[in-house]
């Protein structure tokens, strides 16, 4: 149940980036525990757009909580929330990550800043209904997040669709050279692609492992926050939330155009534009 509580004042906005800072912009971590409610109150979907529109759309639009969910682990932003008066279930929260992450990433996508032609490339592990799938991950060689993909399966088909939407993405610059580790698959799908046209003959693939350790390194975050959820229910909601979790980390790093890293301020400022909400 959300409720109004004591009134807001204009520091409320201030009082919420400060608390972003402090956490560094952690993204929202989901347990089981959301994922069994949500099931069992699936047919309590209505209620929040319904109890959202009794709040003043300046400070509780449901995407600005989305945006500050994705900062904070979910059971934190429930405390933080409750500490000022506004008390948000935290399975509410979830349901507007799962509707909202998606479309925060379509909306941002077009504002990110061009990458650089070296890539690194790897994989990572996601639990998903207590069975291994693969969260593909991308980066150049400053570290900026170039492109994710999550695949049930770790083989050349999947390693060929990452490099596909890698390729298809707005802001980033073909590629020079593209490192990878030992898979076997990788080179299948470089190939593959190369003889289609869709790689320039130019580009190299480099096995080299100790080049991956940029990226190796960033797969931390992601950790981060899916270890202490003890793996998602179901495809689709890991793919979801894990959209968000990118996205947030992609403009936390100073990705997204006029943002710098750790510029909290033009993050929020972004956001509120590309959704016509009120900074």
């Amino acid at each position: 149940m959300i409720s109004t509580g004591q009134a807001y004042d204009k520091t409320f906005k201030q009082e919420i980036v400060q608390l972003v800072k402090t956490v560094i912009l952690q993204e929202v971590s989901e347990s089981a525990t959301f994922e069994r409610k949500e099931q069992k109150r699936a047919h309590h979907d209505r209620i929040a757009p319904v109890q959202m529109a009794s709040l003043p759309s300046r400070h509780h639009s449901p995407v600005r909580q989305v945006v500050f969910a994705l900062c904070f682990k979910l059971p934190r932003f429930e405390e933080m929330m409750r500490e000022r008066g506004l008390h948000v279930d935290h399975t509410t929260m979830y349901r507007w990550v799962q509707r909202s992450a998606p479309e925060l990433e379509r909306r941002c996508r077009p504002h990110l800043k061009s990458t650089v032609d070296s890539w690194r490339v790897d994989e990572t592990y996601i639990k998903v209904k207590k069975e291994w799938m693969y969260l593909y991950r991308a980066v150049d060689s400053q570290g900026y997040t170039l492109d994710f993909f999550f695949s049930p399966t770790r083989n050349a088909e999947a390693a060929t669709c990452f490099f596909r939407k890698t390729f298809a993405a707005s802001h980033t610059t073909e590629p020079r050279v593209i490192n990878v580790d030992k898979n076997a698959a990788y080179p299948k799908a470089f190939a593959e692609l190369k003889a289609e046209g869709h790689i320039p003959e130019h580009c190299e693939l480099r096995q080299v492992k100790y080049l991956n350790n940029r990226i190796e390194q960033g797969h931390r975050f992601i950790k981060r926050l899916t270890k202490p959820g003890m793996g998602f229910f179901s495809f689709e909601t890991a793919r979801k939330t894990l959209q968000g979790y990118e996205i947030m980390n992609m403009l936390r790093k100073g990705q997204g155009q006029g943002i710098e890293r750790g510029d909290v301020g033009g993050l929020v400022a972004l956001v509120a534009k590309l959704f016509g909400i009120a900074a």
